[in-house]
């Protein structure tokens, strides 16, 4: 998988990068093309103003989290936690459908059988 970060407005530190690369590596999907990471502080004035927004490039819809908190570390982290419950979530809807598909080939099979 191909992590690309971008940071927007800063430069981001080689120890955040690697904090980051290492957090979204640990995304287990066969499906995951590329993750865009991009880091950017947000307009507010108060001190959760640190934003990561990741886009997991994957086949079919893209996958995309937005978080906002005190330190990008935090966000990123919680950024990863999202997108883990949804892989997770995605790979169960897989094998449930191919579940119900080999349901109807199995009943097609035993209909063709008995006919």
């Amino acid at each position: 998988m191909d992590v690309i970060i971008q940071s927007l407005g800063f430069q981001a530190g080689e120890s955040l990068e690697a904090f980051i690369k290492e957090k979204v590596g640990q995304l287990k999907s066969d499906n995951i093309i590329r993750a865009n990471v991009r880091l950017s502080f947000t307009q507010d004035k108060s001190d959760e103003n640190k934003c990561c927004e990741i886009v997991l490039e994957v086949p079919g819809n893209d996958m995309f989290v937005k978080r906002v908190t005190a330190h990008f570390e935090s966000a990123a982290n919680a950024c990863v936690d999202v997108l883990h419950l949804n892989l997770k979530k995605e790979k169960e809807k897989r094998l449930d459908k191919r579940q119900a598909d080999a349901d109807l080939i199995r009943e097609t099979i035993e209909q063709s059988k008995t006919v």
